[in-house]
């Protein structure tokens, strides 16, 4: 038996979490049916896929738009992370979000990509203390009081002085405007994705804000990486992203190393059929069964790290276009039992290389 890890309690505003390692916001994957997933093997709270403040307040409930605000009690708590350019449409956006059923507002101050800080949104607002903080006051005071909002940031646009104290001046801010919580990715705008994330900048926040709830962000991997980043940097939760996609088991093999157990067996292959094919059922529902093949297929890559001979399964899972192309590549490659293996970061991240650890 491993020693047992004390964690620490993880409260977002009025939201009691039993556990503090929870599933981020991911954009293009966190949809309805990932959460539920998520949730099933072990995640305590989830946060939606970003989206625009301009796209919320347009949204209609058609059928090819309803994923994006579909809630479900099963997935409870859940968020819905907000993120745009002007500060007056955030309030209103975040308001049609809890009107949908989403119970906390996260808003969004840390996407590196290039097209999203072009125009003005996500990380940008690190280099504008002045905006940031207009749009988390504005956000606090048009969603009703018992509603959390919470930030999330990367460490600042780069490693300069300025950017170093314009951090603090957002962070400092939005908890005196009220937000329950901030989570912080331990790289820079500039970084991006390459590089180690600077566990020791979540320990130095943590110590800065006191009592106040910092999660942290960064290069969890691996269910051990859970909890080092809880122990080594004092966090009171961590957010899993990429580690997540693929791996859902990962939060209950958290939960087991917290309490002292040795890590779980990866999934067997028939373990990972059965949740490959719930994951699939729960597309149909808000896809449709002759669209969700096209977007499940993203999600049959990331599954395939887990098998043994993943090189191959992602192929197949590549060509995938409906239900009757996954029941084949189900039929297979995981028609006979054997052993799991854990990702190795090669697999999980794919093509673009390990450097790009989220």
């Amino acid at each position: 038996m491993h020693e047992t890890f004390r964690l620490p309690e993880l409260e977002i505003g009025s939201i009691k979490l039993d556990f503090p390692v929870v599933q981020a916001a991911l954009s293009g994957y966190s949809d309805w049916p990932m959460r539920v997933i998520a949730r099933r093997l072990g995640a305590c709270y989830t946060l939606c896929e970003v989206m625009l403040d301009q796209f919320v307040l347009k949204v209609k409930q058609r059928h090819k738009t309803r994923r994006f605000l579909y809630v479900t009690d099963e997935e409870r708590p859940v968020g819905a992370q907000l993120m745009g350019a002007d500060p007056k449409q955030f309030g209103p956006a975040a308001l049609r979000l809890v009107e949908a059923g989403f119970d906390v507002i996260d808003i969004n101050f840390g996407c590196p990509v290039k097209k999203v800080l072009g125009r003005c949104r996500g990380g940008y607002h690190l280099s504008q203390p002045d905006v940031a903080l207009e749009i988390v006051q504005r956000t606090r005071d048009a969603v009703p009081g018992h509603i959390p909002v919470t930030v999330k940031m990367r460490r600042g646009m780069d490693d300069t002085a300025e950017s170093r104290d314009k951090f603090f001046g957002i962070l400092d801010g939005a908890f005196d405007a009220g937000v329950a919580a901030v989570t912080v990715h331990g790289r820079t705008v500039e970084q991006r994705y390459v590089g180690p994330s600077r566990w020791s900048f979540l320990e130095e926040v943590k110590r800065h804000v006191g009592e106040r709830t910092i999660l942290g962000s960064g290069d969890l991997f691996r269910a051990q990486d859970c909890l080092d980043m809880l122990a080594q940097t004092g966090v009171n939760g961590v957010t899993v992203a990429r580690g997540a996609i693929g791996n859902p088991w990962i939060f209950e093999q958290a939960r087991a190393l917290a309490r002292g157990e040795k890590l779980p067996a990866a999934p067997s292959l028939w373990e990972q059929r059965e949740v490959i094919l719930q994951h699939f059922r729960l597309a149909e529902q808000v896809y449709g069964s002759v669209r969700c093949g096209v977007p499940m297929r993203k999600f049959g890559i990331k599954y395939s790290a887990l098998h043994p001979q993943w090189k191959e399964v992602r192929e197949d899972f590549a060509r995938v276009k409906d239900l009757s192309d996954w029941k084949v590549v189900l039929d297979r490659w995981y028609g006979d039992d054997s052993p799991g293996r854990y990702p190795s970061l090669e697999a999980h991240l794919g093509k673009r290389g390990c450097d790009e650890a989220a």
